[in-house]
């Protein structure tokens, strides 16, 4: 009989992050182990758990760092040996074994503490780039396993396994009776203003006959009331936004393209030109590099 063991996972501040580390806990757990999901209290983490809730859910009070400004850097900095201590004691109390870190800067005092406890530590990395966190949670870590192929040369302990999908985003065989291009729109769990000011002006003066479903993110909504749109803050299940279009229009966040890809659909990404490092950039690349080898097979 397989023993079970109880391993913690975290990753926060976007979707990007949350909803991989939440996919492969959901798999830990159908596989008879325990999961712990460490967070900051976010609604996107608890939406991201709320359909497994076999995930014990337990946070820290933790803010991003690069992005912010130098007086939030400070409070960041300051909290780090408190939030650590706090997370001796979780590791600790739910004799976790190990730990597998999913990027964000809450990563950080998670690898500490589970170095501190000699407790192995995983690192999965979704995009092309190696984000901050996961970079320095690398460096002490037994393995990393990429979603996508590093742009830059390869690291040691590193093996590319492709980006975990949720579940239900799998293509349905029937499809709508409808002569309209459809087209989602997306800019992630935050939104993008870029898309949300240009797209619907672009779309708006078209001669082609389309219908549009376009996520703006959290408190945009007020600010583009176009009747010819359905928009909305936030679709609970993309799944079904992405099997119901023709093609999708997105930035280039390594979760989108990946869960765009699995359901076959057609993409326009368009990166975020001040992403951390450029790694939306060369996601892109990376995906317009695969879809053109597979369409000359």
């Amino acid at each position: 009989m397989k023993q079970s063991i109880n391993i913690l996972i975290s990753g926060g501040g976007t979707g990007g992050h949350i909803y991989p580390a939440v996919s492969v806990g959901s798999e830990l757990i159908n596989g008879g182990h325990n999961v712990i999901f460490l967070g900051s209290n976010s609604l996107l983490e608890k939406n991201a758990i709320k359909n497994v809730p076999e995930i014990q859910y337990e946070s820290i009070s933790m803010k991003g760092f690069r992005g912010n400004g130098l007086v939030n850097k400070m409070l960041v900095l300051l909290k780090l040996p408190i939030n650590i201590f706090r997370l001796l004691s979780i590791i600790k109390i739910n004799k976790v074994d190990s730990v597998i870190v999913f990027g964000g800067f809450i990563t950080i005092p998670v690898s500490l503490a589970a170095l501190i406890l000699f407790k192995p530590i995983y690192v999965h990395e979704q995009n092309t780039v190696l984000g901050s966190a996961n970079k320095l949670s690398a460096k002490i870590a037994k393995k990393i396993f990429l979603g996508m192929p590093l742009h830059h040369n390869q690291i040691k302990r590193s093996e590319v396994v492709g980006n975990p999908i949720r579940s239900s985003f799998i293509p349905s065989l029937q499809k709508p009776d409808d002569e309209n291009i459809k087209i989602y729109i997306t800019g992630g769990s935050q939104g993008a203003k870029y898309l949300n000011d240009n797209l619907p002006i672009i779309l708006k003066n078209t001669n082609y006959s389309i219908s549009i479903r376009h996520q703006c993110g959290k408190d945009k909504k007020q600010e583009y009331p176009y009747l010819l749109f359905v928009i909305e803050e936030f679709f609970d299940k993309p799944n079904l936004l992405i099997d119901w279009s023709d093609f999708v229009i997105s930035r280039s966040g390594a979760l989108s393209l990946s869960e765009t890809m699995s359901m076959n659909k057609g993409l326009l990404m368009i990166p975020l030109p001040n992403a951390i490092d450029n790694h939306q950039l060369f996601n892109a690349k990376y995906i317009n590099k695969v879809s053109a080898s597979n369409l000359a097979m």
